[in-house]
């Protein structure tokens, strides 16, 4: 497994960071796909094991089981200095006015429960889940600051918005001169090229780390068209908020098909190679429910494509409508 810098930052991660959203309590949340507990430990050993040190979380994943599951499985598999722990804020966790969000009260009350949950003195990577826009910026961006100085959090982060708005937050925070974001995780693959327009050239200048999530589009990036699974047929934020150019879609899934069987691999591995050829992309967030899903994800962080292949696999791209902010 290669290791590189997350951004221009000294922090080293896996090419391959593991998503764990998968990974919690089934009944907890709106996803019955999720693992439980049982199921999901040869897939943190697995990763551990082939040299992923990179997990993603957030307070909202399994109604907050992903944290606690993931948590005591990497204390039974991983020494803590060893690993890179992220979670995140924003999203809904509890009924109340105050339930979600980035004021400072919610990002204070969020990290306490995410650490004791998680069952660790501090997250390597501490990101906002969304833009906050009933919050004004230096409320949000004090209270992350606070966070670093009181050694709970180690980087910063955040997720997918508008450019516009992560330069705001990294100007805001350099004139505050308060602790700066090292990494951005937005929605980026073969079927979704619109980051490529604003979001990572910013990120490229700014020398931000870019980990992308969904880097196989749900799934579609890795299955022949036709085929479906069971988090497919359930998939109800794909379905009303991801998708809107599926005929064209159909197009590129075609050549990711073509591609995977002239090299004899999977689709999953071409799609893969794809993000991880762009200099910009640190580490895709692979979410994986079968375990040939994950090894095929640490064959991809090996696999070069050449500039032909490149080409092949991004010539029927169409311009989208933006997705993946909200």
């Amino acid at each position: 497994m290669e290791y590189v810098r997350l951004g221009k930052s000294g922090l080293k991660v896996s090419r391959i960071c593991l998503g764990c959203m998968s990974y919690g309590v089934p009944t907890a949340g709106p996803h019955p796909w999720i693992l439980d507990e049982e199921r999901s430990r040869p897939f943190i050993k697995q990763a551990l094991e082939s040299g992923i040190n990179f997990f993603d979380l957030a307070n909202n994943y399994g109604d907050g089981t992903s944290e606690e599951v993931v948590g005591r499985i990497l204390k039974d598999f991983a020494k803590r200095e060893e690993i890179v722990i992220s979670s995140k804020v924003y999203m809904p966790v509890r009924k109340g006015p105050n339930g979600g969000g980035l004021s400072r009260k919610s990002i204070m009350t969020e990290i306490d429960a995410s650490l004791k949950r998680i069952g660790t003195d501090y997250l390597d990577i501490y990101q906002i889940h969304r833009w906050d826009y009933h919050t004004p910026i230096e409320e949000t961006l004090e209270a992350l600051h606070d966070l670093v100085k009181a050694g709970k959090v180690r980087y910063l982060g955040a997720s997918s918005m508008f450019a516009y708005q992560f330069a705001k937050l990294l100007s805001t925070a350099d004139r505050r001169r308060w602790t700066r974001f090292v990494i951005m995780q937005n929605y980026y693959n073969l079927l979704y090229r619109e980051e490529e327009r604003e979001m990572l050239p910013l990120c490229a200048d700014e020398g931000i780390g870019v980990t992308p999530w969904s880097p196989l589009a749900r799934g579609r990036l890795a299955r022949p068209p036709g085929e479906t699974s069971a988090r497919a047929a359930s998939d109800w934020y794909a379905k009303k908020r991801l998708l809107n150019a599926e005929d064209a879609d159909q197009l590129v899934i075609e050549r990711v098909v073509d591609v995977a069987k002239a090299r004899g691999v999977s689709m999953g591995q071409i799609g893969l190679a794809w993000l991880l050829s762009k200099p910009v992309v640190t580490a895709p967030v692979v979410g994986a429910t079968k375990l040939e899903h994950l090894n095929d994800a640490i064959a991809a962080a090996s696999l070069k494509l050449s500039k032909e292949e490149i080409a092949a696999l991004e010539e029927r791209y169409i311009p989208h409508a933006v997705v993946g902010f909200d």
